[in-house]
């Protein structure tokens, strides 16, 4: 039976700390009432929360939570000290929960997201297949879905696209199932790199599409350049995906917070002209365009 951990956050932002637990790698996160409070039926629309809720990640057994702790104090909104507490939980087959509840989800005019058992019929549709397994990114986190906005929004065809932190490759495999010509994926974590492979094979885009670590050797230029990771290492990447980005090509950067966008523009305004900014659920996307 495998090992897991359950990290349980006590935070004025449970949607933020949501956020962060799941880009830091959580295999799932839930929300419980902290204080014994009902949530009565909501009005149309609205999805409340209890006044006190406790936030749980769960990780993989030895996950360096001294880093999910760290980026929890570095995320929050300001003021949010957040009490965190580390728990051993039951097995349980998480992918086969999630999918129970799973449903194909729509980025831009076209392009879906389509779990196992799961259907789309729209006139059209550009359907990337993908279910959660080995790596972090189903396009239901809102970095995520921003950047596969843009890509369903933009004119891509024949692009060599690069996915820098490409986790399970959903963004590499969008972009060439919406008529890029080539992808290269690179990510930090094997895990990624054999998961985007198997989600290749499965959208059948394994021949156009390339993975690589972070040792790369230098990169050449792209046409577009994605990097959804947080905001410190997307700033200390700046000099080098700038190089990666051909004149007049796009980069689309994601996993930053509203509050992080202006330092993370300013690492990359030396070489780029700016688009409109994304905003979704207090995430920034932030994309422009190389100059000459």
């Amino acid at each position: 039976m495998s090992t897991w951990v359950e990290l349980a956050v006590a935070s004025h932002h449970p949607e933020f700390a949501e956020e962060i637990l799941l880009a830091c790698g959580a295999l799932s996160v839930t929300m419980t009432d902290a204080a014994d409070v009902p949530v009565l039926e909501p009005l149309p629309g609205e999805t409340p929360l209890w006044p006190a809720t406790i936030t749980r990640g769960l990780f993989n057994a030895g996950t360096d939570l001294v880093t999910v702790r760290a980026a929890l104090a570095e995320q929050l909104p300001d003021g949010d000290t957040a009490g965190t507490e580390l728990l051993t939980v039951e097995d349980r087959d998480w992918v086969r929960a999630w999918l129970d509840h799973a449903e194909a989800m729509q980025f831009g005019e076209r392009l879906w997201i389509c779990p196992t058992g799961c259907e789309v019929t729209a006139r059209d549709a550009v359907i990337v297949h993908l279910d959660p397994g080995l790596a972090f990114g189903t396009g239901t986190h809102p970095s995520t879905s921003m950047c596969l906005d843009w890509l369903s929004l933009n004119a891509i065809d024949r692009a060599a696209v690069l996915d820098y932190g490409c986790g399970s490759g959903v963004l590499a495999i969008a972009a060439l199932k919406l008529g890029a010509a080539s992808a290269l994926a690179i990510d930090i974590d094997p895990q990624a790199i054999t998961a985007t492979l198997d989600n290749a094979a499965t959208n059948q885009v394994a021949e156009r599409i390339r993975c690589a670590g972070i040792d790369h050797p230098p990169l050449p230029q792209f046409d577009l350049v994605l990097a959804n990771i947080l905001a410190r290492p997307l700033i200390e990447l700046a000099p080098k995906l700038a190089a990666a980005t051909r004149a007049g090509g796009h980069i689309v950067l994601a996993g930053l917070l509203e509050r992080q966008a202006e330092e993370v523009r300013a690492a990359y305004a030396p070489w780029f002209d700016f688009e409109a900014d994304g905003e979704r659920d207090g995430w920034n996307r932030i994309s422009g365009v190389k100059r000459g």
